[in-house]
């Protein structure tokens, strides 16, 4: 089978993988518009549960993968200068451009073509010219929009602005940072994803960010300010850019996942905020269940209709909880009364996925703890 895939990130990249290994014949060619050592951003994140889902998948790219891998069972929450650690979470970081190198290496040895530096700007003629069109092209899909009447896809930017940096200040493990200034709350979720280096994403209200000035503010005056707002974090340690800016989130959802000979992968497809998980999770484990489909039929279109069968509902229901959490962020400044521990259980709890009983699998100690917290005081009311 002829396979074009347009987008040479994690989503795009596995499923040539897993495809080439299935049947070595499949002619798989990948467009990529950047260079091979070129990434936005700094590390990602892994559960066990999907690192499980990777080794069955392809044990050799699993093996290269985890070589690399730092990973903590620690959820820190500080608030009022306390630190909560919450324990029993199973967790993993790698740095984005060290993942790609992974895959990209195992395209090549697996015989699937990567062109970078490519833009595919005539996208009906890519589909015409092969078996299977994968548009594992991002949020801003040039796949999805030339076939949106059939994908129809559902674009929502969000209120918060958040910008993605790194530092070599190691956080060792994933630490929820909140600070209160005179502009407003701000949150860094940071997390060590190699040994010298930690992703350090700072998140805020618009009222917050309008007050601060970001508007007025050069990229190194940024970086700056919002070094001083988590000086105490840092601990004098900078911020490193990566091309990074200001955003907003951007809730991506499609009515439909397939037209004709083309699907759709990764954050082209759906996007899940970044407070409770990774896109690139999401991104490969997409590649798994449409490399699945194909599994139980070589018929293109059956295979796709049973991926979007199949896979929906695992997207719906991660997107949902995903939305509680991204409603938790949205609204922090709400919860900010809270004591740190009640702080740290609400958000725990904040996406639906997580109970006590949960909690106290986890980390007994820590549920005991708030459980005598609201037992002593009683619990304080929190946003519904």
């Amino acid at each position: 089978m002829k396979i074009n895939i347009i987008g040479g990130g994690p989503a795009g990249l596995y499923f040539a993988i897993l495809m080439k290994k299935s049947d070595p014949s499949h002619d798989i060619t990948v467009y990529e518009r950047n260079g091979p050592d070129d990434t936005f951003g700094w590390g990602v994140v892994f559960s066990g549960k999907t690192l499980a889902n990777l080794r069955e998948a392809d044990e050799a790219s699993h093996a290269e993968i985890t070589r690399d891998f730092e990973a903590w069972d620690n959820v820190d929450v500080v608030h009022r200068d306390q630190k909560i650690s919450i324990h029993g979470n199973s967790f993993s970081g790698i740095a984005r451009i060290r993942l790609l190198k992974i895959l990209q290496k195992r395209c090549e040895e697996l015989g699937a073509k990567i062109n970078f530096r490519t833009e595919i700007s005539d996208i009906d003629s890519s589909r015409s010219t092969c078996q299977l069109l994968v548009g594992a092209d991002g949020v801003n899909s040039l796949v999805r929009d030339k076939y949106g009447a059939n994908f129809q896809p559902d674009l929502s930017m969000r209120p918060n602005k958040y910008i993605w940096y790194g530092t070599n200040r190691l956080f060792h493990g994933l630490t929820l940072t909140f600070r209160e200034t005179r502009a407003g709350v701000f949150c860094a979720h940071s997390y060590k994803f190699d040994q010298t280096t930690s992703t350090f994403i700072v998140e805020c209200d618009p009222q917050t960010w309008a007050n601060a000035g970001f508007a007025g503010m050069s990229e190194a005056q940024t970086r700056g300010c919002l070094a001083e707002v988590f000086a105490q974090d840092l601990k004098r340690h900078q911020l490193l850019s990566n091309n990074s800016k200001w955003i907003n989130f951007v809730l991506v959802k499609n009515a439909h996942w397939h037209h004709r000979n083309v699907v759709l992968l990764g954050d082209a497809l759906h996007t899940a905020h970044f407070s409770i998980g990774s896109g690139t999770k999401l991104a490969m484990e997409d590649a798994i269940a449409l490399k699945q489909s194909f599994d139980e039929t070589s018929d293109v279109s059956s295979a796709l209709g049973r991926f979007e069968a199949v896979r929906k509902p695992v997207i719906e229901d991660y997107q949902a909880a995903a939305y509680e959490s991204m409603l938790w962020f949205e609204n922090a400044r709400e919860y900010l009364p809270l004591a740190p521990i009640e702080l740290a259980y609400s958000l725990m709890t904040r996406s639906g996925r997580v109970d006590d009983e949960e909690l106290r699998k986890r980390d007994p100690a820590f549920i005991s703890r708030h459980e005598e917290k609201v037992s002593r005081e009683g619990a304080k009311p929190q946003r519904t």
